[in-house]
């Protein structure tokens, strides 16, 4: 199958742990610190997720391991090879899904697969099997000789896909790869991305959806003014900062009083009060019935948007 992959390296056939390592990386613009001083690994077959706000290093992290943004300090290895001295070899077997949709609008469905294959030398006869083989795998068969403006947003971002498959990568680099589609597309680029992952490949993926992080992510972390704030799998950062549960209430003199009579620590979420906690029923009862709250209180399992704004605050990031 053309998106299979083994646990065996291509040079010599030992198996890889790492795809990717990083150490003290650092990124400097002049006097802005983007990336600073980071470690993380991103292991073989996992989807490693980098969650932050804007301007948090993320993306700066993205392009430093596809080799267009050269490090400033550190060590950060893709395959095994040193970003700066093997760019060409690690480009080879990565793919990368940008943000933007770049298709070329002057060319179909296909026309785009075929043309984006030449950068990778890939033969004529080979490049048109993988390039059926992508449509089809992508569910995009009959819209093969389709220009790109005559397709949907999610048309697109299939298509981009696709297209980042053509050289059978190892690595898998996706930036906002459900960016403003509808649910549906989005449950079927998911879908995709888990059968990707199921053949053997790596993913490493940035996305604002905080629900697309939890339900996909193995492991990821959350990166906060160029540092790594907290990395682990999504259940295990919601257990650790969040707890099971998050009981709210609307934010009153009298539900402050009735929560610190409660010796309960509470978070401030606009014109909510939010109590993380493992034990909900008997937050929720204290305010229902010890302090006589006749407000709507409302308990529902703790998310992953609750740890991401904990850690970097509900402040707007432009």
């Amino acid at each position: 199958m053309l998106y299979s992959h083994d646990s065996t390296d291509r040079s010599g056939g030992t198996i890889i742990g790492d795809v990717i390592v990083a150490r003290d990386l650092e990124k400097r613009f002049e006097d802005l610190i983007a990336v600073d001083r980071i470690a993380f690994q991103v292991q073989e077959g996992e989807i490693f997720g980098f969650l932050g706000p804007n301007g948090a290093g993320k993306t700066t992290t993205m392009k430093m391991i596809q080799c267009i943004s050269p490090k400033t300090g550190g060590t950060l290895q893709v395959f095994g090879m040193d970003v700066d001295t093997h760019q060409r070899e690690i480009k080879g077997r990565l793919g990368v899904v940008p943000q933007e949709t770049n298709l070329d609008p002057d060319f179909s469905a296909y026309r785009n697969l075929l043309v984006y294959a030449r950068y990778f030398g890939i033969p004529k006869r080979e490049a048109e099997k993988r390039a059926e083989e992508l449509l089809a795998f992508m569910q995009l068969e009959e819209k093969r000789d389709v220009l790109i403006d005559k397709l949907s947003g999610g048309m697109k971002r299939r298509l981009i896909i696709a297209r980042a498959l053509i050289n059978a990568p190892e690595l898998l680099i996706l930036d906002e790869p459900t960016i403003g589609l509808d649910p549906q597309a989005r449950h079927l680029i998911w879908e995709k991305l888990r059968s990707l992952q199921a053949a053997g490949n790596t993913l490493v993926l940035t996305t604002h959806y905080l629900d697309e992080a939890e339900r996909l992510c193995d492991r990821l972390v959350i990166m906060d003014h160029g540092k790594i704030l907290i990395e682990g799998a999504p259940a295990d950062l919601i257990r650790e900062y969040a707890g099971s549960n998050v009981v709210e209430v609307e934010r009153t003199e009298e539900a402050i009083s009735c929560l610190a009579g409660l010796e309960v620590n509470y978070d401030l979420a606009g014109d909510m009060l939010q109590v993380f906690t493992d034990r909900p029923n008997d937050v929720a009862r204290g305010l229902l019935e010890a302090c006589r709250h006749e407000a709507a209180v409302t308990v529902r399992p703790a998310t992953l948007e609750d740890v991401f704004l904990r850690m970097t605050g509900r402040r707007l990031r432009e």
